[in-house]
Protein backbone atom coordinates (compact mmCIF):
# COMPACT_ATOMS: atom_id res chain seq x y z
CA UNK A 1 0.00 0.00 0.00
CA UNK A 2 1.83 3.65 -0.96
CA UNK A 3 1.95 6.53 1.39
CA UNK A 4 -1.36 6.25 3.42
CA UNK A 5 -1.52 10.42 3.05
CA UNK A 6 -0.63 10.78 -0.51
CA UNK A 7 -3.03 7.45 -1.15
CA UNK A 8 -5.91 9.28 0.30
CA UNK A 9 -5.72 12.61 -1.61
CA UNK A 10 -5.41 10.80 -4.51
CA UNK A 11 -8.42 8.61 -4.18
CA UNK A 12 -10.26 11.69 -3.53
CA UNK A 13 -9.80 13.36 -6.83
CA UNK A 14 -9.83 10.10 -8.94
CA UNK A 15 -13.23 9.26 -7.74
CA UNK A 16 -14.61 12.40 -9.21
CA UNK A 17 -12.87 12.73 -12.35
CA UNK A 18 -13.12 8.33 -13.09
CA UNK A 19 -16.19 7.40 -11.47
CA UNK A 20 -16.81 3.97 -13.24
CA UNK A 21 -13.99 2.99 -12.40
CA UNK A 22 -12.09 1.02 -9.63
CA UNK A 23 -10.58 4.32 -7.45
CA UNK A 24 -8.71 1.88 -5.16
CA UNK A 25 -6.66 0.74 -7.69
CA UNK A 26 -6.35 3.34 -10.24
CA UNK A 27 -5.36 5.31 -7.78
CA UNK A 28 -2.50 2.93 -7.11
CA UNK A 29 -1.58 3.22 -10.75
CA UNK A 30 -0.75 6.78 -11.03
CA UNK A 31 0.97 6.77 -7.92
CA UNK A 32 3.29 4.35 -9.06
CA UNK A 33 3.04 6.19 -12.75
CA UNK A 34 4.58 8.89 -11.07
CA UNK A 35 7.09 7.56 -8.72
CA UNK A 36 8.54 5.27 -10.85
CA UNK A 37 12.52 4.63 -11.94
CA UNK A 38 13.15 4.36 -8.49
CA UNK A 39 11.34 7.49 -6.94
CA UNK A 40 9.57 7.22 -3.54
CA UNK A 41 7.25 9.44 -2.04
CA UNK A 42 7.89 11.84 1.10
CA UNK A 43 6.19 10.96 4.10
CA UNK A 44 4.41 13.90 4.16
CA UNK A 45 3.29 16.63 1.18
CA UNK A 46 5.09 20.05 1.29
CA UNK A 47 3.94 23.17 3.31
CA UNK A 48 2.48 25.80 0.71
CA UNK A 49 4.55 28.48 1.47
CA UNK A 50 6.99 31.12 -0.50
CA UNK A 51 10.18 29.63 -0.62
CA UNK A 52 9.66 28.01 -4.07
CA UNK A 53 11.52 31.48 -5.22
CA UNK A 54 13.21 34.50 -4.22
CA UNK A 55 14.31 38.00 -5.39
CA UNK A 56 16.77 36.18 -7.21
CA UNK A 57 14.95 33.68 -9.50
CA UNK A 58 14.37 35.12 -13.71
CA UNK A 59 14.16 33.04 -16.61
CA UNK A 60 15.16 33.20 -20.35
CA UNK A 61 12.76 31.28 -22.32
CA UNK A 62 14.43 29.76 -25.35
CA UNK A 63 14.04 26.60 -28.39
CA UNK A 64 17.22 23.92 -27.89
CA UNK A 65 18.13 25.75 -31.21
CA UNK A 66 17.64 28.76 -31.18
CA UNK A 67 21.50 29.16 -31.40
CA UNK A 68 23.34 27.37 -34.23
CA UNK A 69 26.61 26.60 -35.81
CA UNK A 70 26.18 23.81 -37.93
CA UNK A 71 29.01 21.88 -36.08
CA UNK A 72 27.90 21.73 -32.94
CA UNK A 73 25.10 20.23 -30.87
CA UNK A 74 22.96 23.30 -30.18
CA UNK A 75 22.26 22.06 -26.79
CA UNK A 76 26.16 22.54 -26.58
CA UNK A 77 26.07 25.86 -27.67
CA UNK A 78 23.00 26.62 -25.79
CA UNK A 79 24.93 25.59 -22.81
CA UNK A 80 28.11 28.05 -24.02
CA UNK A 81 25.73 30.98 -24.36
CA UNK A 82 23.69 30.69 -20.88
CA UNK A 83 27.11 30.18 -18.64
CA UNK A 84 29.34 33.07 -21.04
CA UNK A 85 26.42 36.24 -20.74
CA UNK A 86 23.43 34.50 -18.51
CA UNK A 87 25.27 32.57 -15.63
CA UNK A 88 24.65 34.72 -12.19
CA UNK A 89 22.24 36.69 -13.85
CA UNK A 90 19.07 34.17 -14.21
CA UNK A 91 18.48 31.17 -12.36
CA UNK A 92 16.71 28.97 -14.98
CA UNK A 93 15.74 27.77 -18.52
CA UNK A 94 12.80 26.92 -19.97
CA UNK A 95 13.87 25.02 -23.06
CA UNK A 96 11.05 24.82 -25.16
CA UNK A 97 9.95 21.16 -26.51
CA UNK A 98 13.38 19.12 -26.90
CA UNK A 99 11.25 15.78 -28.22
CA UNK A 100 11.40 14.50 -31.88
CA UNK A 101 8.76 16.54 -33.89
CA UNK A 102 6.83 17.05 -37.09
CA UNK A 103 5.45 20.58 -36.79
CA UNK A 104 4.33 23.40 -34.67
CA UNK A 105 8.32 23.88 -33.69
CA UNK A 106 7.88 20.50 -31.50
CA UNK A 107 4.56 20.50 -30.29
CA UNK A 108 3.85 18.01 -32.43
CA UNK A 109 6.06 15.23 -30.77
CA UNK A 110 6.21 12.14 -32.10
CA UNK A 111 8.30 10.65 -29.10
CA UNK A 112 8.36 12.05 -25.71
CA UNK A 113 11.06 9.72 -24.10
CA UNK A 114 13.74 10.92 -25.83
CA UNK A 115 15.88 14.02 -26.88
CA UNK A 116 15.52 15.14 -30.46
CA UNK A 117 18.97 13.59 -31.72
CA UNK A 118 19.31 16.77 -33.84
CA UNK A 119 19.48 18.89 -30.62
CA UNK A 120 21.61 17.16 -27.87
CA UNK A 121 20.91 14.09 -25.82
CA UNK A 122 19.38 13.93 -21.95
CA UNK A 123 22.68 14.15 -20.91
CA UNK A 124 22.78 17.68 -22.62
CA UNK A 125 19.68 18.52 -20.18
CA UNK A 126 21.31 17.48 -17.08
CA UNK A 127 24.19 19.29 -17.75
CA UNK A 128 22.40 22.41 -18.07
CA UNK A 129 20.43 21.30 -15.02
CA UNK A 130 23.36 21.45 -13.05
CA UNK A 131 23.61 25.09 -13.49
CA UNK A 132 20.35 26.36 -13.98
CA UNK A 133 16.54 25.12 -13.23
CA UNK A 134 15.52 23.89 -16.01
CA UNK A 135 11.84 24.04 -17.64
CA UNK A 136 10.60 21.59 -19.87
CA UNK A 137 7.31 21.20 -21.77
CA UNK A 138 5.18 18.61 -20.98
CA UNK A 139 3.19 18.76 -24.59
CA UNK A 140 -0.18 16.96 -22.87
CA UNK A 141 -3.10 17.60 -24.44
CA UNK A 142 -2.13 16.41 -27.99
CA UNK A 143 0.29 14.29 -30.18
CA UNK A 144 1.36 14.13 -33.53
CA UNK A 145 -0.21 12.37 -36.58
CA UNK A 146 2.74 10.79 -37.33
CA UNK A 147 3.98 9.37 -34.26
CA UNK A 148 4.14 6.15 -32.60
CA UNK A 149 1.13 6.35 -30.52
CA UNK A 150 -1.60 7.25 -33.75
CA UNK A 151 0.52 5.01 -36.29
CA UNK A 152 -0.76 2.33 -33.40
CA UNK A 153 -4.00 4.12 -32.86
CA UNK A 154 -5.46 4.18 -37.13
CA UNK A 155 -4.03 0.59 -36.89
CA UNK A 156 -6.41 -0.55 -34.05
CA UNK A 157 -3.48 -1.62 -31.55
CA UNK A 158 -4.23 -1.43 -28.18
CA UNK A 159 -3.64 0.22 -25.93
CA UNK A 160 -3.40 3.47 -28.63
CA UNK A 161 -6.37 2.36 -30.14
CA UNK A 162 -8.26 3.81 -26.70
CA UNK A 163 -5.71 7.15 -26.51
CA UNK A 164 -7.47 9.23 -28.98
CA UNK A 165 -10.65 11.73 -28.61
CA UNK A 166 -13.21 10.82 -31.37
CA UNK A 167 -16.64 12.97 -32.27
CA UNK A 168 -19.05 12.26 -35.38
CA UNK A 169 -19.47 15.23 -37.91
CA UNK A 170 -22.86 15.30 -36.96
CA UNK A 171 -21.97 16.08 -33.10
CA UNK A 172 -23.19 19.44 -31.85
CA UNK A 173 -19.86 21.38 -31.52
CA UNK A 174 -21.06 24.67 -31.96
CA UNK A 175 -20.14 25.74 -28.20
CA UNK A 176 -16.46 24.66 -28.59
CA UNK A 177 -13.94 27.09 -28.16
CA UNK A 178 -11.56 27.46 -30.76
CA UNK A 179 -7.92 29.12 -30.76
CA UNK A 180 -7.47 28.26 -34.59
CA UNK A 181 -10.05 28.55 -37.44
CA UNK A 182 -8.88 25.46 -39.15
CA UNK A 183 -11.58 22.14 -39.20
CA UNK A 184 -11.69 20.50 -35.57
CA UNK A 185 -12.59 16.97 -37.01
CA UNK A 186 -9.91 14.95 -38.96
CA UNK A 187 -11.33 12.40 -40.72
CA UNK A 188 -9.06 9.42 -40.69
CA UNK A 189 -9.22 5.67 -42.07
CA UNK A 190 -8.30 3.01 -38.94
CA UNK A 191 -8.34 -0.65 -38.69
CA UNK A 192 -12.00 -0.40 -37.16
CA UNK A 193 -12.95 1.81 -39.58
CA UNK A 194 -13.86 5.79 -40.53
CA UNK A 195 -13.46 7.74 -37.68
CA UNK A 196 -12.98 11.65 -36.98
CA UNK A 197 -10.87 12.91 -34.17
CA UNK A 198 -10.37 15.73 -32.48
CA UNK A 199 -7.75 18.20 -33.73
CA UNK A 200 -7.93 21.63 -31.43
CA UNK A 201 -4.84 22.96 -32.74
CA UNK A 202 -3.88 21.22 -35.99
CA UNK A 203 -4.52 18.29 -38.12
CA UNK A 204 -1.12 17.42 -37.32
CA UNK A 205 -2.03 17.45 -33.49
CA UNK A 206 -4.03 15.02 -32.50
CA UNK A 207 -5.72 15.44 -29.30
CA UNK A 208 -5.79 12.74 -26.53
CA UNK A 209 -8.41 11.39 -24.81
CA UNK A 210 -7.71 11.70 -21.00
CA UNK A 211 -11.21 9.89 -20.02
CA UNK A 212 -9.18 6.65 -20.77
CA UNK A 213 -7.16 7.08 -17.41
CA UNK A 214 -4.33 5.09 -19.17
CA UNK A 215 -3.56 8.24 -20.65
CA UNK A 216 -3.03 10.39 -17.91
CA UNK A 217 -0.67 7.48 -16.15
CA UNK A 218 1.26 7.59 -19.28
CA UNK A 219 1.77 11.34 -19.35
CA UNK A 220 2.65 10.97 -15.08
CA UNK A 221 5.17 8.61 -16.56
CA UNK A 222 6.20 10.82 -18.86
CA UNK A 223 6.72 13.72 -16.64
CA UNK A 224 8.74 11.67 -13.89
CA UNK A 225 11.25 11.08 -16.96
CA UNK A 226 11.56 14.89 -17.09
CA UNK A 227 12.19 15.22 -13.35
CA UNK A 228 14.84 12.26 -12.79
CA UNK A 229 16.97 14.28 -16.12
CA UNK A 230 17.13 17.65 -13.80
CA UNK A 231 13.71 19.65 -14.88
CA UNK A 232 12.42 21.37 -12.07
CA UNK A 233 10.07 23.34 -13.55
CA UNK A 234 6.98 21.78 -15.63
CA UNK A 235 5.15 23.44 -18.05
CA UNK A 236 1.39 22.06 -19.00
CA UNK A 237 1.08 23.19 -22.47
CA UNK A 238 -2.57 24.07 -23.44
CA UNK A 239 -3.69 22.43 -20.54
CA UNK A 240 -7.23 24.23 -20.46
CA UNK A 241 -8.34 21.98 -23.85
CA UNK A 242 -7.66 18.49 -22.48
CA UNK A 243 -10.78 16.96 -21.02
CA UNK A 244 -13.69 17.14 -23.72
CA UNK A 245 -17.34 16.54 -23.29
CA UNK A 246 -19.72 17.11 -26.39
CA UNK A 247 -21.98 19.90 -25.56
CA UNK A 248 -19.64 21.91 -23.77
CA UNK A 249 -16.69 24.80 -24.47
CA UNK A 250 -14.42 21.73 -23.61
CA UNK A 251 -12.37 24.16 -22.17
CA UNK A 252 -11.26 24.48 -18.41
CA UNK A 253 -13.74 21.83 -17.75
CA UNK A 254 -14.20 21.08 -13.84
CA UNK A 255 -12.18 17.63 -14.49
CA UNK A 256 -9.04 19.13 -16.30
CA UNK A 257 -8.82 21.18 -13.17
CA UNK A 258 -9.39 17.48 -10.74
CA UNK A 259 -6.03 16.51 -13.24
CA UNK A 260 -4.15 19.57 -12.35
CA UNK A 261 -5.00 19.16 -8.84
CA UNK A 262 -4.10 15.49 -8.70
CA UNK A 263 -0.56 16.51 -10.57
CA UNK A 264 0.17 19.11 -7.83
CA UNK A 265 -0.33 16.42 -4.82
CA UNK A 266 2.11 14.05 -6.72
CA UNK A 267 4.77 17.08 -6.83
CA UNK A 268 4.01 18.45 -3.29
CA UNK A 269 4.91 14.24 -2.43
CA UNK A 270 7.95 14.60 -4.51
CA UNK A 271 11.18 14.68 -3.05
CA UNK A 272 12.50 17.12 -5.90
CA UNK A 273 10.96 20.49 -5.24
CA UNK A 274 8.86 19.92 -8.74
CA UNK A 275 6.96 23.66 -9.75
CA UNK A 276 3.73 23.61 -12.27
CA UNK A 277 3.30 26.20 -14.49
CA UNK A 278 -0.22 26.49 -16.76
CA UNK A 279 0.00 27.47 -19.56
CA UNK A 280 -3.47 29.43 -20.75
CA UNK A 281 -3.46 32.14 -22.89
CA UNK A 282 -7.56 33.06 -22.06
CA UNK A 283 -8.93 36.47 -20.15
CA UNK A 284 -7.76 37.33 -16.63
CA UNK A 285 -10.75 35.28 -14.96
CA UNK A 286 -10.09 32.04 -16.98
CA UNK A 287 -6.77 32.32 -16.50
CA UNK A 288 -6.48 32.82 -12.59
CA UNK A 289 -8.77 30.10 -12.03
CA UNK A 290 -5.81 27.41 -12.80
CA UNK A 291 -4.13 28.56 -9.13
CA UNK A 292 -7.34 26.64 -7.80
CA UNK A 293 -7.49 27.30 -3.98
CA UNK A 294 -3.89 26.92 -3.59
CA UNK A 295 -4.53 23.90 -4.89
CA UNK A 296 -3.38 23.73 -8.66
CA UNK A 297 -0.76 25.41 -10.47
CA UNK A 298 2.45 26.74 -8.97
CA UNK A 299 2.50 29.43 -10.98
CA UNK A 300 0.52 31.08 -14.11
CA UNK A 301 1.53 33.34 -16.91
CA UNK A 302 -0.04 37.04 -16.58
CA UNK A 303 -1.27 36.94 -20.66
CA UNK A 304 -2.66 40.06 -20.26
CA UNK A 305 0.78 41.98 -19.43
CA UNK A 306 2.02 41.75 -23.13
CA UNK A 307 -0.55 43.20 -25.08
CA UNK A 308 -1.31 46.12 -22.37
CA UNK A 309 2.46 46.82 -21.96
CA UNK A 310 2.60 46.78 -26.00
CA UNK A 311 -0.41 49.08 -26.48
CA UNK A 312 0.89 51.48 -23.46
CA UNK A 313 4.06 52.17 -24.85
CA UNK A 314 2.46 52.32 -28.45
CA UNK A 315 0.17 55.06 -27.30
CA UNK A 316 2.00 56.35 -24.79
CA UNK A 317 -0.60 56.22 -22.28
CA UNK A 318 -0.90 52.96 -18.92
CA UNK A 319 -4.13 54.18 -18.82
CA UNK A 320 -5.38 50.45 -19.52
CA UNK A 321 -2.23 48.81 -18.22
CA UNK A 322 -3.06 50.31 -14.82
CA UNK A 323 -6.53 49.42 -14.35
CA UNK A 324 -5.80 45.80 -15.65
CA UNK A 325 -3.36 45.61 -12.38
CA UNK A 326 -5.26 47.57 -10.23
CA UNK A 327 -8.04 44.60 -10.66
CA UNK A 328 -5.12 41.66 -10.67
CA UNK A 329 -5.61 39.84 -6.71
CA UNK A 330 -2.02 39.34 -5.27
CA UNK A 331 -1.30 36.03 -5.62
CA UNK A 332 -2.05 33.24 -2.98
CA UNK A 333 0.75 31.97 -0.19
CA UNK A 334 2.68 29.00 -1.96
CA UNK A 335 1.70 31.03 -5.96
CA UNK A 336 3.44 33.41 -8.40
CA UNK A 337 2.86 35.12 -11.45
CA UNK A 338 5.16 34.32 -14.16
CA UNK A 339 5.73 37.96 -15.74
CA UNK A 340 6.68 38.11 -19.30
CA UNK A 341 6.45 40.52 -22.53
CA UNK A 342 7.39 38.15 -25.18
CA UNK A 343 7.72 34.40 -25.95
CA UNK A 344 7.95 31.90 -28.47
CA UNK A 345 3.82 32.56 -29.36
CA UNK A 346 2.72 35.82 -30.25
CA UNK A 347 1.27 37.98 -28.46
CA UNK A 348 -2.68 36.44 -27.29
CA UNK A 349 -5.34 39.01 -27.96
CA UNK A 350 -7.66 37.30 -26.02
CA UNK A 351 -6.41 38.31 -22.66
CA UNK A 352 -7.53 41.79 -23.52
CA UNK A 353 -10.99 41.37 -24.80
CA UNK A 354 -13.11 43.02 -22.52
CA UNK A 355 -10.08 45.72 -21.71
CA UNK A 356 -9.21 46.83 -25.27
CA UNK A 357 -12.18 48.70 -27.22
CA UNK A 358 -12.56 47.02 -30.82
CA UNK A 359 -11.18 50.48 -32.49
CA UNK A 360 -7.83 50.13 -29.90
CA UNK A 361 -7.14 47.05 -31.05
CA UNK A 362 -7.53 48.19 -34.49
CA UNK A 363 -5.56 50.88 -33.86
CA UNK A 364 -2.79 48.16 -32.56
CA UNK A 365 -2.68 45.86 -34.92
CA UNK A 366 -2.59 48.16 -37.63
CA UNK A 367 0.87 49.67 -35.63
CA UNK A 368 2.09 46.22 -35.54
CA UNK A 369 1.75 45.54 -38.98
CA UNK A 370 3.32 48.44 -40.19
CA UNK A 371 6.35 47.36 -37.92
CA UNK A 372 6.42 43.88 -39.92
CA UNK A 373 4.26 42.21 -37.49
CA UNK A 374 1.13 39.47 -39.02
CA UNK A 375 -2.07 38.80 -37.18
CA UNK A 376 -3.44 35.05 -36.85
CA UNK A 377 -7.06 34.60 -36.43
CA UNK A 378 -9.25 31.88 -34.40
CA UNK A 379 -12.80 30.68 -35.68
CA UNK A 380 -15.94 32.27 -33.92
CA UNK A 381 -19.19 30.68 -33.99
CA UNK A 382 -20.74 33.29 -36.61
CA UNK A 383 -17.56 32.03 -38.81
CA UNK A 384 -16.17 35.71 -39.44
CA UNK A 385 -13.03 34.83 -37.09
CA UNK A 386 -11.15 37.19 -34.78
CA UNK A 387 -7.88 38.20 -34.11
CA UNK A 388 -5.90 35.67 -31.57
CA UNK A 389 -2.20 36.65 -32.12
CA UNK A 390 -0.14 39.31 -33.04
CA UNK A 391 3.13 37.65 -35.05
CA UNK A 392 5.89 39.87 -34.39
CA UNK A 393 9.51 39.94 -32.68
CA UNK A 394 9.32 42.25 -29.84
CA UNK A 395 12.03 44.48 -30.84
CA UNK A 396 10.62 44.98 -33.57
CA UNK A 397 6.78 45.92 -32.71
CA UNK A 398 8.38 48.44 -30.34
CA UNK A 399 10.14 50.42 -33.83
CA UNK A 400 8.23 53.09 -33.28
CA UNK A 401 4.51 54.55 -32.12
CA UNK A 402 1.11 54.78 -33.55
CA UNK A 403 2.83 58.00 -34.75
CA UNK A 404 5.49 56.61 -37.00
CA UNK A 405 8.91 56.23 -36.26
CA UNK A 406 11.44 57.91 -33.60
CA UNK A 407 14.68 57.99 -32.16
CA UNK A 408 13.49 55.93 -28.87
CA UNK A 409 13.66 52.14 -30.58
CA UNK A 410 16.24 51.03 -28.01
CA UNK A 411 14.65 53.23 -25.38
CA UNK A 412 11.28 51.86 -25.53
CA UNK A 413 12.02 48.31 -25.86
CA UNK A 414 14.50 48.42 -22.77
CA UNK A 415 11.02 50.18 -21.00
CA UNK A 416 8.25 47.38 -21.71
CA UNK A 417 11.64 44.77 -19.73
CA UNK A 418 12.36 46.82 -16.82
CA UNK A 419 8.43 47.72 -16.17
CA UNK A 420 7.77 44.19 -16.43
CA UNK A 421 10.61 43.01 -14.06
CA UNK A 422 9.43 45.43 -11.09
CA UNK A 423 6.33 43.55 -10.98
CA UNK A 424 4.67 40.73 -8.44
CA UNK A 425 5.71 37.53 -9.50
CA UNK A 426 8.51 36.08 -11.40
CA UNK A 427 10.49 37.56 -14.63
CA UNK A 428 10.93 35.44 -17.89
CA UNK A 429 13.01 36.51 -20.64
CA UNK A 430 12.39 35.54 -24.22
CA UNK A 431 16.08 35.05 -25.53
CA UNK A 432 15.07 36.94 -28.86
CA UNK A 433 14.44 39.77 -26.52
CA UNK A 434 17.62 39.72 -24.90
CA UNK A 435 19.32 39.55 -28.58
CA UNK A 436 17.44 42.61 -29.96
CA UNK A 437 16.37 40.23 -32.70
CA UNK A 438 14.14 41.12 -35.48
CA UNK A 439 11.29 40.05 -37.40
CA UNK A 440 12.05 37.16 -39.07
CA UNK A 441 9.95 37.01 -42.73
CA UNK A 442 12.31 34.64 -43.94
CA UNK A 443 11.15 31.86 -41.38
CA UNK A 444 7.75 32.90 -42.49
CA UNK A 445 8.35 32.23 -46.06
CA UNK A 446 9.95 29.23 -45.95
CA UNK A 447 7.70 27.31 -42.90
CA UNK A 448 4.29 29.07 -44.42
CA UNK A 449 3.44 29.97 -40.34
CA UNK A 450 2.79 32.92 -38.81
CA UNK A 451 4.52 32.02 -35.54
CA UNK A 452 8.12 31.63 -37.09
CA UNK A 453 8.63 35.30 -37.47
CA UNK A 454 9.54 35.44 -34.03
CA UNK A 455 11.69 31.66 -33.59
CA UNK A 456 15.00 32.95 -35.60
CA UNK A 457 18.05 30.62 -35.42
CA UNK A 458 20.98 32.38 -34.44
CA UNK A 459 24.35 31.73 -36.22
CA UNK A 460 26.62 31.81 -33.29
CA UNK A 461 29.63 32.50 -35.12
CA UNK A 462 27.53 35.64 -36.28
CA UNK A 463 25.80 36.10 -32.72
CA UNK A 464 29.17 36.41 -31.23
CA UNK A 465 30.33 38.78 -33.48
CA UNK A 466 26.94 41.35 -32.77
CA UNK A 467 27.74 40.94 -29.08
CA UNK A 468 31.77 41.75 -29.22
CA UNK A 469 30.70 44.93 -30.55
CA UNK A 470 29.37 47.47 -28.46
CA UNK A 471 27.51 49.21 -30.89
CA UNK A 472 25.00 46.98 -32.12
CA UNK A 473 21.58 46.83 -30.55
CA UNK A 474 22.61 43.31 -30.16
CA UNK A 475 25.12 44.39 -27.72
CA UNK A 476 23.38 47.16 -25.74
CA UNK A 477 20.42 45.64 -24.69
CA UNK A 478 22.12 42.45 -23.71
CA UNK A 479 24.52 44.69 -21.30
CA UNK A 480 21.53 46.86 -20.25
CA UNK A 481 19.53 43.93 -20.07
CA UNK A 482 21.62 42.45 -17.54
CA UNK A 483 22.75 45.31 -15.47
CA UNK A 484 18.96 45.73 -14.49
CA UNK A 485 18.35 41.92 -13.98
CA UNK A 486 21.03 42.13 -11.51
CA UNK A 487 20.25 44.53 -9.52
CA UNK A 488 16.85 43.45 -9.23
CA UNK A 489 18.15 40.04 -8.08
CA UNK A 490 19.52 42.16 -4.93
CA UNK A 491 16.41 43.60 -3.53
CA UNK A 492 13.92 42.24 -1.35
CA UNK A 493 11.05 44.32 -2.31
CA UNK A 494 11.50 42.71 -5.55
CA UNK A 495 10.55 39.29 -4.16
CA UNK A 496 7.46 37.49 -6.64
CA UNK A 497 4.83 37.55 -3.49
CA UNK A 498 6.77 41.27 -1.89
CA UNK A 499 3.39 43.28 -1.68
CA UNK A 500 2.49 45.44 -4.54
CA UNK A 501 -0.03 48.46 -4.96
CA UNK A 502 -0.92 49.98 -8.33
CA UNK A 503 0.38 53.69 -8.33
CA UNK A 504 -2.30 56.64 -9.18
CA UNK A 505 -0.12 58.54 -11.81
CA UNK A 506 -0.23 60.45 -14.89
CA UNK A 507 -1.61 58.04 -17.74
CA UNK A 508 2.32 58.35 -19.28
CA UNK A 509 3.97 57.05 -16.19
CA UNK A 510 2.98 53.51 -15.27
CA UNK A 511 3.69 52.45 -11.70
CA UNK A 512 3.81 50.18 -8.62
CA UNK A 513 4.87 50.29 -4.86
CA UNK A 514 6.39 47.54 -3.94
CA UNK A 515 7.36 46.79 -0.10
CA UNK A 516 9.24 43.53 1.07
CA UNK A 517 8.13 40.76 2.52
CA UNK A 518 9.67 41.71 6.46
CA UNK A 519 9.14 45.53 5.54
CA UNK A 520 12.23 46.85 5.19
CA UNK A 521 12.45 48.10 1.88
CA UNK A 522 10.51 50.07 -0.43
CA UNK A 523 10.55 50.62 -3.77
CA UNK A 524 8.72 53.50 -6.31
CA UNK A 525 8.95 51.29 -9.65
CA UNK A 526 7.88 53.86 -11.81
CA UNK A 527 8.17 53.72 -16.47
CA UNK A 528 7.44 56.82 -18.67
CA UNK A 529 5.64 54.80 -21.43
CA UNK A 530 5.60 58.19 -23.41
CA UNK A 531 8.03 59.57 -25.85
CA UNK A 532 7.93 62.92 -23.61
CA UNK A 533 9.74 64.06 -20.73
CA UNK A 534 7.41 63.96 -17.61
CA UNK A 535 7.66 65.54 -14.57
CA UNK A 536 6.24 63.88 -11.18
CA UNK A 537 5.89 65.52 -8.09
CA UNK A 538 7.84 64.00 -5.55
CA UNK A 539 4.73 64.21 -2.75
CA UNK A 540 2.90 62.13 -4.83
CA UNK A 541 4.94 59.58 -3.78
CA UNK A 542 5.03 59.99 -0.03
CA UNK A 543 8.61 59.72 0.34
CA UNK A 544 8.91 59.56 4.18
CA UNK A 545 11.10 62.80 4.66
CA UNK A 546 13.97 61.35 6.83
CA UNK A 547 14.44 58.17 4.36
CA UNK A 548 17.57 58.04 2.33
CA UNK A 549 16.00 57.52 -1.27
CA UNK A 550 17.96 56.94 -4.40
CA UNK A 551 17.20 55.32 -8.14
CA UNK A 552 18.99 52.17 -7.87
CA UNK A 553 19.06 52.07 -11.87
CA UNK A 554 21.04 55.47 -12.32
CA UNK A 555 21.87 56.55 -8.31
CA UNK A 556 19.67 59.62 -8.32
CA UNK A 557 19.74 60.95 -4.78
CA UNK A 558 15.52 62.35 -3.98
CA UNK A 559 16.16 64.30 -0.62
CA UNK A 560 13.45 66.96 -0.87
CA UNK A 561 10.45 65.44 -0.57
CA UNK A 562 8.90 68.56 -2.31
CA UNK A 563 10.68 68.46 -5.16
CA UNK A 564 10.13 67.06 -8.32
CA UNK A 565 11.19 64.11 -10.26
CA UNK A 566 11.64 64.38 -14.11
CA UNK A 567 11.31 60.79 -16.03
CA UNK A 568 13.24 61.14 -20.01
CA UNK A 569 11.04 60.12 -22.66
CA UNK A 570 10.74 55.82 -21.62
CA UNK A 571 13.39 56.04 -18.57
CA UNK A 572 12.30 53.56 -15.88
CA UNK A 573 13.33 54.32 -11.81
CA UNK A 574 13.35 52.22 -9.29
CA UNK A 575 13.01 54.68 -6.38
CA UNK A 576 14.09 53.08 -2.91
CA UNK A 577 14.31 53.74 0.27
CA UNK A 578 17.41 50.97 0.66
CA UNK A 579 21.12 52.57 0.60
Amino acid sequence: MPNHALFEKVHALVSHIYPDHDADSLSESFINAFFSMGATPRKRGRIRGNSLWSEKDALVITYGNSIVDGIHKPLDLMRDFLGRHLEGVLTGVHILPFFPYTSDDGFAVTDYTVVDSQLGSWEDIRRIAKDFKVMSDLVLNHVSSQGAWFNAYRQGQPPYDRYFFEASPDDDLSAVVRPRAHPLLREVQTANGTRYVWCTFSHDQVDLDFSNPDVLAEMLRIMRLHVANGVRIVRLDAVAFIWKEIGTPCIHHPNTHRIIQLIRILCDFAEERVILLTETNVPKRENLSYFGNRNEAHSVYNFSLPPLMLHALLTGSARHLRTWLMSMPPAQVGCAYLNFIASHDGIGLRPVEGILSDDELEELIATVRRYGGLVSMRATADGKGRPYELNVSLFDALTGTIEGDDDFHIERFLASQTAMMALEGIPAFYIHSLLATANDLDGVERSGHNRAINRHRWDYGTLRARLADPNTPQARVLREMKRRIRIRTQEPAFHPNATQFTLQLDDALFGVWRQSLDRSQSIFAITNVSKEPVELPAFQLNLIDGDFWRDLLDDSRFEDPNGTITFAPYQSRWISNRA
